[in-house]
């Protein structure tokens, strides 16, 4: 038995939910919206700098981690709040693996921040 869910009919559907996410996301949190904001600000350093395109790859690569683990946490805290208000020591320990998970992506991208960014900012000072 199915539990009264209706399969997706095709790929425009698929897109449509996952797109639909982005978007409960985009409006509900805002954490994910401030990690947009140090991510418009990293790729208009990248831009200024005239980082290199493999740089550019780490900065990109640091930048969706951080976006992907923000939304997981989303799901995990919907996940367990979908189950009541009440407190339990498991739901507390999913909502605080997964606010982990965000933290250790964003510690991730400041060391690859750090990384790309300082011999610049060292050859601007040598000058």
């Amino acid at each position: 038995m199915d539990g009264g869910l209706k399969k997706t009919k095709g790929l425009r559907e698929k897109f449509s939910f996952a797109l639909a996410g982005l978007s409960y996301a985009w409006r509900t949190q805002n954490n994910l919206r401030f990690h947009l904001l140090a991510a418009l600000g990293a790729l208009l350093a990248a831009f200024l700098f005239r980082v290199s395109a493999k740089e550019l790859l780490f900065l990109f690569f640091a930048i969706f981690l951080v976006f992907v683990a923000e939304m997981f946490n989303t799901a995990v805290e919907l996940t367990v709040d979908l189950f009541g208000p009440g407190h339990h020591r498991l739901a507390k320990a999913a909502k605080d693996v997964a606010a982990g998970a965000v933290l250790l992506a964003a510690i991730n991208s400041l060391i690859i921040g750090f990384l790309v960014f300082y011999p610049h900012f060292v050859a601007i000072f040598k000058r």
